[in-house]
């Protein structure tokens, strides 16, 4: 059984802050499309991974408690954004099981 002291503590527990890559990430997604090169390129270029591990990284990173008070509006920028992709994938799989 919780008390009230032990659901409030979770809340005032520190939130680890976002390390010099998690911030990077957000640099860039906020900047990508202003570069002249491809963006699948610059993400092997500057992050040395594969664009997969990038995507990984991106998701854990716009998840993080930090990650809007370092760029709020490129957080929920790319958040609203993948609620979309995964509605339209939710969507589209059950759209092809109705037929």
């Amino acid at each position: 059984m919780t008390t009230e002291h032990d659901a409030t503590s979770d809340l005032d527990a520190p939130v680890e802050p976002l390390t010099d890559r998690d911030l990077a990430i957000l640099q860039f997604e906020a900047t990508w499309f202003t570069l002249d090169e491809d963006r699948h390129d610059a993400i092997r270029a500057r992050f040395a991974c594969s664009v997969e591990d990038y995507n990984l990284d991106l998701n854990r990173v716009i998840d993080h408690p930090a990650a809007l008070n370092a760029d709020q509006l490129v957080v929920r920028r790319l958040r609203r954004h993948r609620d979309r992709r995964r509605r339209a994938l939710i969507d589209g799989a059950a759209a092809g099981e109705q037929a």
